[in-house]
């Protein structure tokens, strides 16, 4: 039996019928925007699921007791990053076996990721349904395993694909484009320089990088190993992933960083802004495609945190002399990120 009311559903499956728990577990397609999340048997983590929905999202913590992801035992930070990386990576349904064993508080925990992503949630209650919470109740119901088939085989609520919604620009038109023109004095595929001030004088926004990038050619991504790319993707922060993709790919320094906005990132994220001190050097680059996810990820997460287009994306990364940050880099001793971003690991 299956019950269904908005994009949640529940199958009810009393014997435990192994064809059920076999059906979730192939169902498990990142591709196609279906994930099936496992949960961990009887562990006491506050933030334990949504570290599973991590898993299954394809992110993996760093072990250990010193763990550089140690901010995502907080039940908070590690919903919002699996929710970053949901809408960012197009997941648009997710299927829980065992679902019985959750906590009241852990099915509320998932409803609100469900709030947050639009996805489409199925929970395998396996056992008889009297301990159905009442958050989960009953309003129209199917049975059977043809239907519990084509219930996986739906794509969703919106057809899966990469979420990159666009941000919104400081400027549009007219405005955009001469603020755009101070800033580049001549046409170079390295960047665009900011227009000489003089003290007292208030300086005119920075265009974003959809202005910059009708002026000027972004400067090409500098090509990494696919192990190396394959090894940023797996980074459970959404920040710290895009935040270190841009390093790689760009070979800039930390501080360029430090003023990357949410404007800065083109639509389609083909295109990143970095800021030098003062905008005096504000150079475009490429993003290559298997950065795109990573940095749709970060903007999601800032989004996610109701920030304005005009803040930092990267800014909480940034705290504490960016410790986290330091940390997976020198856990990447092939890219030499810590070298190149100035923040030598201790």
């Amino acid at each position: 039996m299956a019950v269904v009311y908005g994009d949640v559903t529940i199958v009810v499956d009393e014997r435990d019928d192994l064809f059920y728990t076999r059906a979730a577990l192939q169902a498990h397609r990142p591709a196609e925007g279906r994930i099936t999340v496992q949960p961990t048997p009887a562990s006491g983590s506050p933030a334990a699921l949504a570290h599973d929905m991590l898993y299954a999202l394809g992110k993996r913590l760093a072990p250990g007791p010193n763990s550089p992801d140690v901010w995502l035992d907080s039940v908070n930070a590690a919903w919002l990053a699996a929710a970053a990386w949901g809408v960012a990576t197009g997941v648009r349904h997710v299927v829980v076996p065992r679902a019985h064993l959750l906590t009241r508080r852990r099915i509320d925990q998932l409803l609100a990721w469900r709030e947050l992503t639009g996805a489409q949630l199925t929970l395998l209650w396996q056992k008889p349904p009297r301990g159905l919470p009442l958050a989960l109740a009953v309003e129209r119901r199917i049975s059977g395993r043809d239907q519990f088939k084509a219930l996986l085989a739906e794509p969703g609520p919106i057809p899966a694909r990469p979420s990159f919604p666009p941000a919104l620009p400081a400027m549009t038109g007219v405005a955009a484009t001469a603020v755009a023109a101070r800033q580049s004095a001549a046409p170079q595929p390295g960047g665009t320089e900011a227009a000489s001030m003089r003290p007292g004088q208030r300086a005119h926004p920075c265009a974003g990088a959809l202005a910059t990038a009708q002026l000027i050619q972004a400067a090409p991504a500098i090509e990494i190993a696919s192990e190396e790319a394959a090894a940023l993707a797996t980074l459970a922060h959404p920040l710290i992933a895009g935040a270190l993709s841009v390093l790689a790919f760009t070979r800039a320094g930390l501080g360029s960083l430090r003023f990357t906005r949410d404007l800065d990132i083109t639509g389609d994220v083909s295109a990143i802004k970095l800021h030098g001190a003062g905008h005096r050097h504000c150079p475009l680059h490429a993003v290559p495609a298997w950065a795109r996810p990573l940095l749709a990820g970060a903007r999601a997460h800032h989004r996610l945190m109701a920030c304005s287009p005009r803040e930092s994306v990267f800014s909480p990364v940034m705290l504490a002399e960016a410790r986290h940050l330091r940390a997976h880099a020198g856990r990447l001793p092939q890219l030499d990120l810590s070298l190149l971003a100035g923040i030598l690991v201790p």
